[in-house]
């Protein structure tokens, strides 16, 4: 079984697959920092060039790649999700979906599709990919008509959005999963394994040898209102409908906003752009480290990122959880590759025997009495400040607390 992937990025997807018994005979990644941490893990995966995905899409043929059309078993990506991310919805441009000139990407992957024919496409995204008004869907369905009008061929998109953490992956990671196969076949996604015994935060992060955190002062702003937040809660324990003190207004902050994981449940999604107050946040009130962040997106310890800090959590958030897409590189090979598999995924976590306690929640730093008043709540759907007033409020209130 072959596999080419676009947009590789870290390799999650690839990794998986290639767990799962695919063997990878090129990789289409455009960020050169990320194709550095490719070579780092995998010399041997081909990195395709031009390395852009419209750009491959308009030279290369199969035989560039040592295959026949119609000879590749599954060509597999994780487009540029952006355009489709809720997260978007607090950047200046929005959620625009197919307006966004990012998702041009989409007719670059569907022309590789109709270049090598293969017997299975795979798409993994956000759920906007596939929900909503700006979702991509319409343009996936019309692409693959158009490939079955001209090769005769049927692929038919079969797609759901999946928990990553249903399967094993020890973290809330809501995704798209989108298959096609050439002959019509329909694709049955895997039975939920963890759906009522998830893998949580502190399976995944306490056997780590993770260095203690120096002892030095939390960053000015907002973070020292972390040790009075419970685990596995945000800012909004200190409104009016939480447990703490009325230091905001109701959902007038972004989730990820002072959120912390909880020892006893999967982490929260990991976002690959992070602000100062940005969470997940360690339930001992720190920031999670990078290899951390891997095992919660269940890469192997040994798995390396290149890039400065910045560029490496980017790597990291983006990627596709390597268990989710052994999972699903599986069920693929089961249903339409008639290969049997008998053991576990080969890169579960396992849970840990002992039990875990919950933190100690502090008091709010003195200093924040001031603020305590009755902040208005948010006023509903469509009716908040746009991005641009939000970040110059939000600093104006760092500047006084």
């Amino acid at each position: 079984m072959t596999v080419i992937s676009a947009f590789t990025g870290l390799g999650g997807l690839d990794l998986g697959l290639e767990r799962a018994g695919f063997e990878n005979v090129g990789c289409i990644e455009q960020d050169a920092i990320a194709r550095q941490s490719l070579l780092a893990n995998r010399p041997d995966w081909e990195l395709i060039e031009p390395h852009e995905v419209s750009a491959v899409s308009r030279t290369i043929v199969p035989v560039n790649i040592g295959l026949w059309r119609r000879e590749l078993s599954l060509l597999a990506g994780a487009p540029v999700c952006q355009p489709f991310s809720k997260a978007a919805q607090w950047t200046a441009n929005g959620r625009r979906g197919l307006a966004d000139p990012r998702s041009r990407c989409l007719t670059g992957f569907f022309r590789l599709v109709d270049r090598f024919l293969p017997r299975v496409v795979l798409i993994e995204n956000v759920p906007g990919f596939i929900r909503g008004d700006e979702s991509a869907l319409k343009r996936v369905t019309r692409s693959l008509q158009r490939i079955n009008r001209t090769h005769g061929t049927r692929y038919k998109a079969r797609f759901e959005v999946v928990d990553a953490a249903d399967y094993g992956v020890p973290q809330h990671r809501k995704r798209a999963i989108v298959v096609a196969e050439r002959g019509g076949g329909c694709f049955r996604l895997p039975n939920a394994t963890h759906k009522s015994t998830p893998i949580t935060a502190w399976d995944a992060l306490s056997p780590l040898h993770v260095a203690p955190a120096p002892q030095v002062e939390l960053e000015p702003g907002w973070l020292d209102l972390l040790p009075s937040i419970p685990e596995g809660r945000n800012y909004l324990w200190h409104t009016p409908k939480g447990g703490g003190l009325p230091l905001f207004g109701y959902r007038t902050r972004y989730w990820s906003f002072l959120l912390k994981l909880a020892k006893n449940r999967p982490a929260w999604t990991l976002v690959a752009q992070c602000g100062p107050y940005t969470g997940p946040f360690h339930w001992n009130n720190r920031r999670l480290t990078e290899t951390e962040c891997l095992r919660l997106q269940s890469f192997p310890e040994v798995w390396r990122v290149h890039g400065n800090a910045a560029q490496r959590m980017r790597q990291i958030g983006n990627a596709t959880p390597p268990l989710l897409a052994e999972v699903l590189g599986r069920a693929i090979a089961a249903q339409f590759f008639n290969r049997e598999f008998c053991d576990a995924p080969s890169l579960a976590i396992r849970k840990k025997a002992e039990p875990c306690s919950v933190s100690i929640v502090g008091s709010a730093p003195s200093k924040y009495k001031s603020r305590i008043k009755n902040w208005p709540d948010h006023p509903g759907p469509g009716k908040g400040p746009r991005p641009r007033r939000n970040s110059a409020r939000d600093e104006k209130d760092l500047q006084a607390a």
